[in-house]
């Protein structure tokens, strides 16, 4: 069975920064999109960055383009989400997912597998 445990959220001041971890077990996911979500209050899910686990290829949202940094550890089987120069609209609940490489990685209700979250707060 999938499991992707998210950990690293929490509260910083604006301008500081936070690293998410995402780990992942189930099976392999050398064929799969790991994706990083937030959700605001009262928003709608978003995407924030995305790497392809075979290659390491990486996208972002404009949003946070030049701010995070997405990767992946093999060995540990982790993704993690370096989260630099961070802002209050930053603040959301941060969601790890994963799909197949087979179709976009932009949407949300593209994904198979989601993990619990993980508050971010940044307080200006």
């Amino acid at each position: 069975q999938v499991q992707l445990v998210e950990s690293g959220g929490g509260l910083v001041q604006a301008g500081g920064s936070l690293r998410l971890s995402c780990a992942a077990s189930g099976r392999s996911f050398s064929d799969y999109y790991m994706g990083w979500f937030r959700q605001a209050p009262g928003k709608e899910r978003e995407f924030v960055a995305v790497i392809k686990w075979n290659t390491g290829t990486t996208y972002y949202a404009d949003s946070v383009k030049g701010r995070f940094t997405i990767s992946r550890d093999n060995a540990k089987n982790t993704v993690y989400l370096q989260m630099n120069s961070l802002k209050p609209e930053d603040t959301a609940v941060y969601y790890c997912a994963a799909r197949s490489l087979y179709g976009p990685f932009q949407y949300a209700t593209a994904y198979n597998y989601w993990g619990q979250g993980t508050q971010v707060t940044v307080s200006s």
